[in-house]
């Protein structure tokens, strides 16, 4: 089905000026070339699109010859081309063709054709191309009216896409958690049925699905459709397990305060993904402390909240199916242990210079903001840091 300019009000303007320049270039060496995915979807929904994917007849080595040093080729088992124009990086896609019914993918360089290419694709929202010549959408697969519907659907049987792909259930509750869509019944049912093959995939892959979930300012949504999925269970059971208890909340509100600080800061100045991945663990690490020490009337020193804060990291992050790298769990570990330093229980504020010089002391503040943002008490607190660190700042440099 095409639907053209006039079934639509895809506002062109809006789309990146280099996304279109790298179709041209590929329609004027011969080659066929859309938008495609998340960026037609968000287009449709009058949203800015995050990044534009493009995908094309031509074949990785193509594009690279065509695009020289500003394209670079990844990846062995799905081959893709990365164009970059200054800071921004493109992604270009090669029509491909097949999957093994009802095995995981392990090789994906068969190439194809458009209607052949989509129907590989996840969802049917994410399913459609968008031609900047004609101003047309080309759907094969229904996702006009899902978007229009506001339903989440898997492109064939769900439960084949799943066994797949099981990432692509990660994907599911990561659209639904950004979009509000509801989830086509057939394709939850399979959600909910095969949860436990979420532990045939890549650690790797899965770890940054996470993360860039914590970065979408939907995080809160997200780790609850998680968990009532019971995919969470499976992958960070500790973090599950107390997110179940009467103390799960304040995890939420915590997430919920970063998304809100996400949404409005400025993109040179987001919270790292340690500060927010801290909201994961800062509310277990208070009922540690709180049952281990204040209800025996004792105050831990600096360095027994640094080892509860280390013993926590190693149960709920590094002990899990994907576990954190060494240096995001340090990173993690300095922020937990440094709000005991912003917000000491003995209520005594102290700082000197060195701690102000400290390379990860800012992030420990920007988590101060979270914690303020959730509960207002800490306002104080966090603007007495927030002015002695842009002192400290504007004394530097000088």
């Amino acid at each position: 089905m095409i639907y053209h300019a006039t079934d639509h009000d895809i506002d062109a303007a809006q789309i990146d000026k280099d996304a279109i320049n790298i179709i041209q270039r590929l329609l004027d060496a011969g080659f066929s070339a859309y938008l495609v995915g998340g960026s037609v979807r968000d287009l449709l929904l009058k949203r800015v699109p995050k990044d534009y994917d493009i995908s094309t007849s031509a074949r990785p080595e193509q594009v690279k010859e065509l695009f020289r040093r500003q394209c670079i080729l990844i990846g062995r088992r799905f081959r893709l081309a990365h164009i970059r124009y200054g800071h921004k990086i493109f992604e270009v896609s090669t029509f491909r063709a097949g999957e093994n019914e009802g095995d995981l993918i392990v090789q994906d360089n068969l190439w194809g054709t458009p209607e052949e290419d989509v129907l590989r694709r996840d969802f049917t929202i994410n399913g459609l191309f968008y031609d900047p010549t004609s101003h047309s959408v080309i759907d094969y697969v229904g996702g006009w009216e899902d978007i229009h519907k506001k339903v989440l659907k898997s492109i064939g049987n769900p439960s084949i896409r799943f066994r797949q792909d099981p990432v692509r259930m990660i994907r599911l509750l990561r659209f639904s958690s950004r979009t509000g869509f509801a989830i086509d019944p057939d394709t939850k049912e399979a959600l909910l049925q095969l949860t436990q093959e979420i532990l045939k995939s890549s650690p790797a892959r899965i770890l940054e699905e996470m993360l860039k979930m914590l970065e979408s300012g939907h995080s809160s949504g997200f780790f609850r459709e998680m968990l009532h999925a019971g995919i969470l269970k499976h992958l960070f059971p500790t973090l599950a397990t107390f997110l179940q208890s009467r103390h799960g909340k304040e995890v939420y509100q915590l997430l919920t305060a970063a998304d809100a600080l996400m949404k409005k800061m400025p993109h040179d100045r987001k919270l790292t993904r340690a500060v927010l991945a801290s909201a994961l663990l800062f509310p277990i690490l208070e009922k540690e402390i709180d049952f281990q020490f204040l209800r025996k009337n004792a105050v831990p020193n600096f360095g027994q909240v640094m080892d509860l804060s280390g013993h926590i990291i190693h149960g709920v992050l590094i002990n899990a199916f994907s576990h954190f790298p060494r240096k995001l769990s340090s990173e993690i570990h300095y922020i937990l242990s440094m709000q005991y330093r912003l917000t000491p229980l003995s209520g005594k504020r102290t700082h000197g210079p060195r701690l102000l010089r400290q390379a990860d002391f800012i992030h420990a503040v920007d988590f101060l903001h979270v914690r303020a943002t959730a509960s207002p008490v800490l306002s104080e607190p966090y603007e007495w840091w927030s002015h002695l660190v842009r002192g400290a700042d504007h004394h530097k440099h000088r």
